[in-house]
């Protein structure tokens, strides 16, 4: 660390785990550093936790879910996100192929089913997405009340529900652990709405433009690097978090899975990392302003800014050009 070093935390949203992988490969191959950064990560306990972290100027940056974001703003906080890192939610709704009796690949099959949602959060994106596909009246969406996540995986392995309600490859873990076929149906396919995100304080925005632009730059460069080349991201987020070691296929899945079919989208192609839409932003308010998940009122335009996207940067203006990345046929 020099004199002109910058000391900033890094609040996340849970403990690590493969969806961060791209952070700590940053970390490890000094990009960071490069920046004039010192980051350090803070474990965390959720995406509102980590949202509300930032806003109220308790870590310089978090990475938080737009719906906690959204949530936070509604408690009268102000948090603000400086980038969209992935295009898409994580939640997913997943079965069992031999208690469902076929592959789920649409909404629309899940009518006359029992739908067992494990957060509040993701039971709000599965009601939106049932009410678009026309058939929320024929789903009994269970309430979230005291269920867990492990609740919820035992009554879907118990056949006492059809479905569960969590994130993308919860149903991976299914198969590994209990070896039985799973099918995952990704929200985030069907509903336009944005997944994590880099939050922080708009007042340290303010004093401390361009550590934000640093920090994003840094984040941008990870995000590619690991992008390129998964397996070394999941060997250094595996190094300093040893418990990971025995899971290592589950989390290599989880990031593969935000590479490739999470993190983009058509802007993100055409312009460059990090950058929002603000219809994305717009449905997802919509989308949450009548449910008992916000406090308060909401202004999904005024907690995103694309002002701290360096989008003239080597990495963040040529992002799409700079990973391995493919529709058709990505190279992970």
């Amino acid at each position: 660390m020099t004199p002109d070093t910058t000391t900033v935390d890094f609040q996340l949203n849970w403990e690590p785990n493969g969806f961060q992988a791209p952070y700590f490969l940053a970390r490890d191959r000094g990009f960071y550093d490069d920046e004039g950064l010192d980051v350090r990560f803070v474990e965390g306990h959720g995406s509102p936790f980590a949202a509300e972290q930032a806003a109220r100027g308790r870590a310089e940056f978090a990475l938080a879910g737009a719906s906690a974001v959204l949530s936070i703003q509604s408690r009268g906080l102000d948090p603000l996100a400086v980038a969209a890192v992935t295009g898409k939610t994580p939640a997913a709704i997943y079965t069992l192929r031999d208690e469902f009796g076929e592959a789920l690949t649409e909404p629309s099959q899940l009518a006359g089913r029992t739908v067992a949602p494990s957060a509040t959060k993701t039971r709000i994106l599965t009601a939106q997405l049932l009410e678009d596909a026309g058939i929320r009246d024929e789903v009994d969406l269970l309430g979230v009340d005291d269920h867990t996540h492990h609740r919820v995986q035992h009554k879907l392995l118990d056949g006492r529900v059809d479905a569960a309600v969590g994130v993308v490859t919860n149903g991976y873990e299914l198969e590994r652990e209990h070896d039985r076929r799973a099918d995952e149906l990704a929200i985030g396919d069907h509903l336009g709405i944005y997944g994590m995100t880099i939050v922080t304080d708009p007042e340290f925005a303010r004093a401390e433009p361009e550590t934000v632009r640093s920090f994003l730059r840094a984040t941008a460069r990870g995000w590619a690097a690991a992008t390129n080349d998964p397996d070394a991201a999941i060997d250094v987020l595996v190094e300093r978090n040893a418990t990971l070691e025995r899971n290592r296929p589950v989390e290599r899945r989880k990031f593969e899975t935000a590479a490739t079919d999470l993190q983009f989208t058509d802007r993100t192609r055409a312009e460059g990392w990090g950058l929002h839409e603000g219809e994305r932003w717009r449905t997802l308010g919509r989308t949450l302003a009548e449910t008992d998940l916000l406090e308060g009122e909401i202004d999904p335009d005024a907690v995103w800014t694309n002002e701290f996207i360096d989008a003239d940067d080597e990495v963040i203006g040529n992002y799409a050009e700079r990973v391995a990345e493919s529709e058709t046929e990505p190279r992970l």
